[in-house]
């Protein structure tokens, strides 16, 4: 009976330790990836020294049950104090490290006298067991208050792993120790048990912001491929990849769409005399300017310098056109105040109507810019629809 006792004690140490050296690793490694929240690292380390606390433990016991006892407890609680100081990190919550530092110290030194003055076992596992359980309720405060946005399920399940690891030290144990001869091994399965899923919730965070991290990197490329980073608006590459998806959702039966290519008039003196910075202020205010003219289904996109495109969709007469024109015109040839000084500026544009000029973004773009230039040669400041007798 007592041989199999002790094989059962070899095979749950020895699983443990496996187990917890696995989650060390892992650990390890998502810390080693660049901008890992730091509380990683910190976890990574109390893992570890709950690993060694293992192997001490299943190594020492043959020989000095006592001694192992203490060892195993020392870096138990050490543990603990890698495990809060990891939780601070992560969720960004502020805790003296002094103090913990200053409160283990405490008990690892009534530890030590514990075993030196060898206090019954029933003080010696209260003590212990407070502790623990004192630690986990700060885990949990610091995980409940904590300023990572971090989705409520893994929040939640850590929450929960720790407070039955609380009640695992508070009563499991006095209560199998009553219960169970072999108490302790029965004890260690269901701490076990608990502590992996307590890391698996870990894991599960460090996972969660990772993917938080890939999401906005992605949100941000696709920002700066679409984006111009000037003004704010689109540009060309988001218009020429999107106009068919805005083709089939903007326009219905007997509507039409229409195309504007807008070039400022009196730009190019206003950035040689005034400057590159001057010019990037004026166009800023001509993105905000046209956006106030547009409805919410038309886009606004600027194609590059002072060159702009405008397609306003829904529209079920050509004057409707030609208003919007109007209303662009109006507002761009208002004057600029930029830093103390007053410009003056204008715009030519060009129309192209879907379907009449084409079907494609760029037969429509080329026919609007070339009613575009036709309007610059006629004395600029207006508009023009595309008239294929004209061209």
């Amino acid at each position: 009976m007592e041989v199999q006792v002790f094989m059962l004690f070899q095979i749950v140490h020895s699983a443990g330790s496996a187990i917890y050296f696995v989650f060390f690793v892992l650990l390890l490694l998502a810390s080693r990836v660049p901008r890992t929240n730091p509380g990683c690292g910190w976890w990574a380390a109390a893992i570890f020294v709950a690993f060694i606390a293992r192997l001490t433990f299943l190594h020492v016991q043959a020989d000095d049950a006592a001694l192992a006892k203490l060892l195993y407890a020392l870096l138990s609680i050490t543990e603990k104090l890698l495990l809060l100081i990891g939780a601070a990190r992560f969720f960004g919550v502020v805790l003296s490290r002094r103090t913990l530092l200053f409160v283990v110290l405490l008990m690892q030194l009534w530890l030590l006298n514990a075993h030196l003055y060898q206090f019954s076992t029933a003080v010696y596992s209260f003590g212990l067991a407070l502790f623990n359980a004192v630690c986990l309720l700060i885990f949990i405060i610091t995980v409940w208050y904590g300023s990572v946005a971090l989705q409520r399920g893994i929040k939640l399940t850590i929450i929960l792993t720790c407070a039955l690891l609380m009640l695992h030290w508070l009563l499991f144990v006095p209560i199998s120790r009553m219960l169970y001869q072999d108490w302790r091994t029965m004890a260690f399965i269901i701490g076990t048990a608990l502590v992996v899923m307590q890391y698996t919730a870990l894991i599960a965070a460090v996972l969660s912001l990772f993917q938080q991290r890939l999401l906005e990197s992605e949100s941000k490329a696709l920002e700066l491929a679409y984006k111009d980073p000037l003004t704010g608006l689109s540009n060309k590459r988001y218009v020429d990849t999107l106009f068919g998806k805005a083709l089939q959702l903007a326009t219905r039966p007997h509507q039409f769409l229409a195309l504007y290519y807008i070039d400022l008039d009196k730009f190019k003196p206003v950035n040689d005399q005034a400057g590159h910075k001057v010019g990037d202020l004026v166009l800023k205010e001509v993105a905000q300017r046209m956006q106030t003219c547009l409805r919410s289904t038309d886009i606004c996109a600027r194609i590059g310098g002072d060159e702009f495109v405008v397609i306003a969709t829904q529209l079920e007469q050509q004057s409707q056109a030609a208003g919007i024109a109007e209303k662009i015109l109006q507002s761009l040839q208002q004057p600029y105040v930029v830093e103390g000084k007053t410009y003056q500026l204008g715009a030519s544009i060009g129309i192209s109507l879907y379907p009449e000029h084409g079907a494609a973004f760029s037969d429509l773009l080329e026919k609007a810019d070339t009613a575009m230039y036709q309007m610059k040669n006629a004395g600029r400041g207006g508009y023009r629809i595309f008239h294929s007798e004209i061209a």
